[in-house]
């Protein structure tokens, strides 16, 4: 991609300085009228479009402006990560890093000659407005607000907290995770970690449905996060969570869970199960066996440690993780969703080469459908994809 000479440069930079400037010592719910202004002064009408926890709306941060449904066209911005445009308006994706966050409307179009470079400054804005709502989030309520925030109960309010970004993607692996009722879920939770050619993913569920639940499983993914920061093993890291909930919980606390570690550079994976359902292993569109060789009894109860299994994975893997009100989910006439149905709509909107985000958000909207809205327990599920880059090799000069 070449940069943009001229007059579309001078136009960038400009754009881009008053939104730096603007946002320095601006606060979250000012952030709307900084992102209008740098627009302004290029002559664009510049609007952020925030999507929702639950994934279902993107909604206008300002005054003016309706919500969108996530499934309609100028979301496919959102959708597949892709700038579209709509009736003469562009729509880009707005991310930080790899996590959505939304959508940013520009209309009129920049008049540039040349269109690689309309797409390259409309890129760079974006990706930095998508940045500025990233970190002006944690310093005030109105973005999460206007996210649907202010329609959480307190234990989902106290999940959603300690939960990290719910997407990340490097050159050879992606993470994605999504919880759902977002403004309900009391005991489910997930975590993960990145670092070198380490990629640790845990997944939790407390015993329960109210904020016991989710003081419980605060503590576990506390404890788990505390001592995997140590550079604890699977192991220690699941003693630890035991020892923690039986001295802090009378010995009437229990969590199941799935602990995972990942080595990018050969495609090993670690795996721990205490007590939950087992983890899905797809291949080429296809589940293979769930890796059932690890077990140990559910964290609390002490007792005898599973060795941690291994399984070499291939490039293009994927690892599903779930909680049992995904498999267990029951519509009207009593049937569950089940541990097929779940591998086969991994395979299927993961067939059109979709962000896993996006796959991980079709996924939770049929698991919805299938209960006709009414969720009976809290269903997170957590994708862990491996696709390594061919090497390439140096010849000698």
């Amino acid at each position: 991609m070449e940069t943009p000479t001229g007059a579309a440069a001078e136009q960038a930079l400009a754009c881009l300085g008053t939104l730096l400037e603007g946002a320095h010592h601006a606060t979250p719910d000012e952030l709307a009228d900084v992102v209008a202004l740098a627009g302004r002064l290029q002559g664009w009408d510049l609007t952020v479009f925030l999507v929702t926890f639950d994934q279902r709306s993107l909604v206008p941060l300002g005054p003016v402006g309706d919500p969108l449904p996530v499934e309609g066209p100028e979301a496919a911005a959102f959708r597949d990560l892709r700038p579209v445009e709509v009736d003469g308006t562009a729509w880009l994706p707005l991310v930080d890093g790899s996590e959505r966050v939304g959508t940013l409307r520009v209309v009129p179009l920049p008049d540039f000659e040349d269109a690689a470079d309309r797409a390259t400054v409309l890129r760079w804005v974006a990706m930095l407005v998508g940045h500025l709502v990233a970190v002006m989030t944690p310093h005030g309520d109105a973005l999460s607000r206007a996210r649907g925030a202010r329609d959480r109960t307190v234990e989902a309010e106290l999940l959603w907290n300690l939960l990290p970004p719910l997407t990340f993607a490097a050159h050879d692996v992606a993470v994605a995770g999504l919880l759902e009722p977002s403004g309900q879920v009391a005991g489910d939770a997930f975590d993960y970690a990145v670092e070198g050619s380490t990629v640790d993913v845990a997944i939790f569920d407390g015993t329960g449905h109210d904020l016991g639940s989710g003081l419980l499983t605060s503590v576990v993914l506390a404890t788990y996060r505390n001592h995997r920061r140590r550079g604890d093993d699977l192991v220690a890291c699941a003693g630890a969570v035991d020892r923690v909930l039986s001295t802090h919980t009378d010995g009437a606390g229990y969590a199941t869970g799935v602990l995972l570690r990942l080595d990018t550079s050969t495609g090993e994976l670690q795996y721990l199960n205490a007590g939950h359902p087992h983890p899905l292993l797809l291949r080429h569109g296809s589940a293979l066996d769930p890796l059932t060789r690890s077990g140990r009894a559910l964290f609390g109860l002490g007792g005898r440690e599973a060795s941690v299994s291994r399984i070499q994975l291939e490039p293009g893997d994927q690892v599903v993780l779930y909680t049992d009100g995904v498999t267990e989910a029951r519509d009207e006439h009593g049937e569950f969703f089940g541990v097929d149905r779940l591998a086969a709509l991994v395979r299927k909107h993961g067939a059109d080469q979709r962000p896993a985000a996006e796959t991980l958000r079709l996924i939770v909207r049929d698991i919805v459908d299938h209960q006709h809205g009414a969720l009976q327990d809290d269903a997170t599920v957590v994708l862990l994809s491996w696709a390594p880059r061919p090497s390439v090799s140096v010849l000698p000069v």
